[in-house]
């Protein structure tokens, strides 16, 4: 089942284009120009996106009530406000502050954690393409030829990392710092001996990979 995401937004520009992008990669979104029915949308929401400067009560006060009467449910705020004390006070009630302008790559990403988070997106089972992913179980299954898909320890631990960033580009560095929890030394190609190999492993065509793509010069990207 889709997750629903409440967009509070009052810009039509806006409103209307993340609604879109957010259509077209599968959630349902209810789209509202103020706070004021917000409270009855969220039994369906499984969370929000809230903008501060909104007509009649802000985003602020909406954020509070909606946390108040449903403290399960994410908020990120989603907002131009950039100064600190803009920040801190969204993230005394909501759960992320995301500033524009913002790449919708790294928005999608960023819901995705708060709904793994809120347990809507179940962190054990997954689909991605031709995989079935059980990371409880430590098994990846490649659907197409029913067969179970082997990977090293090092191999394993860096597809994880990717899963929890979809759709966000990391530096060859974190990835590295995060997997051998050691300093990245740069020119090591032992990453990328190792991401080759992965993706002989799970892509259907690893001369065109379509899960783990290259970002020349700074690192990769797992696409959802």
């Amino acid at each position: 089942m889709n997750s629903t995401i409440l967009h509070i937004e009052d810009d039509q520009e806006i409103g209307s284009w993340v609604s879109d992008f957010l259509t077209e990669r599968g959630y349902e979104v209810i789209w509202l120009n103020s706070g004021q029915n917000a409270m009855e949308h969220m039994v369906q929401a499984d969370i929000v996106i809230l903008d501060i400067m909104l007509p009649g009560l802000d985003g602020y006060t909406i954020g509070q009530r909606l946390k108040q009467k449903y403290p399960e449910k994410p908020i990120m705020m989603l907002t131009a406000r950039t100064s600190i004390e803009d920040k801190l006070q969204g993230l005394s009630f909501a759960d992320d502050y995301m500033t524009k302008p913002y790449h919708p790559d790294e928005l999608e990403a960023r819901i995705q954690i708060l709904l793994r988070r809120s347990g809507v997106v179940s962190t054990d089972l997954m689909q991605l393409g031709h995989l079935n992913i059980d990371r409880k179980a430590n098994r990846i299954l490649n659907t197409e030829t029913n067969t179970e898909i082997v990977l090293t320890g090092k191999q394993f631990h860096i597809f994880m990392y990717l899963l929890d960033h979809p759709n966000q580009i990391l530096t060859q560095r974190q990835i590295y710092e995060a997997v051998w929890e050691e300093p990245y030394i740069k020119g090591d190609r032992t990453l990328m001996v190792h991401i080759r190999h992965l993706r002989e492993k799970i892509e259907l065509d690893p001369s065109h990979p379509q899960i783990i793509e290259t970002i020349r010069g700074i690192g990769y990207r797992l696409k959802l």
